[in-house]
């Protein structure tokens, strides 16, 4: 790969682009572009303009030789391009509202990855996805698909079984972890090792060393832990993290602690209302930040946003797989035997050596009994959403979101279902094929 590299970032109007943007800059010895092409849909185009310019005004002052071009069009970037970035939000923040604030009117936790509200997330992106991976097939078909858009371990389950493009998924929280160990041990990234066990959003760290002395013991036996600001800031109980020996994931608060998180939801909901209506108010400002034609670097207010780091991710995944480093990441990739209780082509998040043809998942050491269930029924969950996105099957629908562990009743889950599909009508022509639809 001696060669200068584009790279396509589908969404390129988010709010997160400055931060790819200098992660690109910062990493330019290592990863040397020559254009960044920004796609967004009509939408979003007043987005992608404020954004693109500041990009532009980034790379200029660090005078680099990028060229950064803006489309609406992703067929006109994707020709020759070696990494595709995809970091899109169907139905964009008003559809996040619906995923959030439906379930909590029938007593169920309402988030946008997690149950309910992240099924009806996969079933607006897959398909999307899917016809973003039939395009690269054509018009880049070597390219790297590096998919953070959410759910991501659902997503990249479905490319590998229904595209030939290579896909990897990523997430910020196995990175925000190690930021966390970072400040807390007051040590460079190069001293941490965790290993994470799961799948995307259910995973478990079953290993923490610092310096090659294990913190695990220590770490459980606190009941506190690194957690992301999407997620509401709730003590473990700590006789049970002891008990269980790892270090959940901050989104298995809503599996471990229900009734509390969704206490919390309906209070914040009243209070300050749904977070994507947080979320909205946060991107407003930032937005605010990004049209001073003075500013040419990125703000530190977008660390508000509760998925700092998921470019640094992306970015550190881009130059690990050009320059075939073999260092260790954690990443969304296909089973492959690695965890046998489950099927082969499932997606699982795990630690990965990278090389130039690819991850390679490493095998993991433990897997606490207590949550091989856990991943099992969650994994079957996503199995059968997944099946449901691409086929627009009601009843397979159903039944992915009645096994969910979230759910406590299928009647509950049947009335759900049927008023959060039809608030989504114009995003599912999978399942409304004769409707007037939106599929960006």
């Amino acid at each position: 790969m001696d060669k200068s590299l584009k790279i396509v970032v589908i969404g390129g109007g988010s709010s997160y682009t400055p931060e790819i943007v200098e992660g690109f800059i910062l990493n330019y010895d290592k990863l040397p572009i020559r254009e960044i092409w920004l796609v967004d849909i009509p939408q979003g185009e007043w987005k992608l303009n404020i954004v693109g310019s500041l990009a532009k005004r980034m790379v200029e002052k660090s005078g680099l030789p990028i060229q950064v071009h803006l489309t609406l069009d992703r067929r006109e970037a994707l020709p020759g391009a070696d990494f595709v970035s995809t970091q899109m939000r169907v139905g964009m923040l008003e559809a996040r509202a619906w995923d959030e604030s439906i379930p909590l009117k029938y007593g169920v936790i309402g988030q946008e990855t997690t149950g309910p509200g992240g099924m009806m997330k996969a079933f607006r992106t897959i398909p999307v996805l899917l016809d973003i991976c039939r395009d690269m097939e054509e018009l880049c078909p070597d390219a790297w698909l590096l998919n953070f858009t959410n759910p991501a371990g659902m997503v990249t389950e479905a490319i590998s079984k229904h595209s030939s493009i290579k896909s990897i998924g990523l997430c910020n929280a196995p990175i925000g972890m190690h930021k966390w160990l970072m400040k807390e041990y007051d040590v460079p990234a190069s001293s941490i090792y965790t290993e994470f066990v799961g799948l995307n959003h259910l995973h478990w760290i079953t290993q923490i060393t610092v310096d090659g002395e294990s913190k695990l013991e220590e770490l459980v036996g606190s009941g506190s832990g690194y957690s992301a600001k999407n997620v509401p800031q709730m003590e473990w109980n700590a006789s049970f993290i002891r008990g269980l020996g790892a270090v959940p994931s901050y989104y298995l608060k809503y599996f471990y602690l229900k009734d509390e998180m969704l206490e919390e939801q309906i209070e914040a909901s009243k209070k300050d209302g749904t977070r994507a209506e947080v979320v909205k108010r946060v991107e407003d400002e930032l937005f605010e930040l990004y049209k001073d034609p003075d500013l040419a670097e990125k703000p530190k207010q977008l660390e508000k946003r509760g998925g700092a780091y998921y470019s640094e991710a992306a970015v550190n995944l881009m130059c690990s797989l050009y320059n075939d480093s073999r260092d260790i990441q954690t990443l969304n990739v296909r089973n492959n035997g690695i965890l046998d209780f489950l099927p082969n082509e499932s997606s699982i998040e795990v630690n990965c050596v990278v090389t130039r043809q690819g991850p390679i998942p490493l095998s993991v050491t433990r897997v606490p009994e207590a949550v091989k269930g856990l991943i099992h029924a969650v994994k079957t969950y996503e199995i059968l959403a997944i099946e449901a996105a691409v086929t627009g099957d009601r009843s397979i629908a159903l039944q992915a979101l009645a096994h969910h562990p979230l759910i406590s009743s299928v009647n509950t889950a049947e009335k759900m279902l049927d008023e959060m599909l039809e608030q989504n009508r114009a995003y599912l022509p999978n399942f409304f094929p004769a409707a007037e639809h939106s599929n960006v």
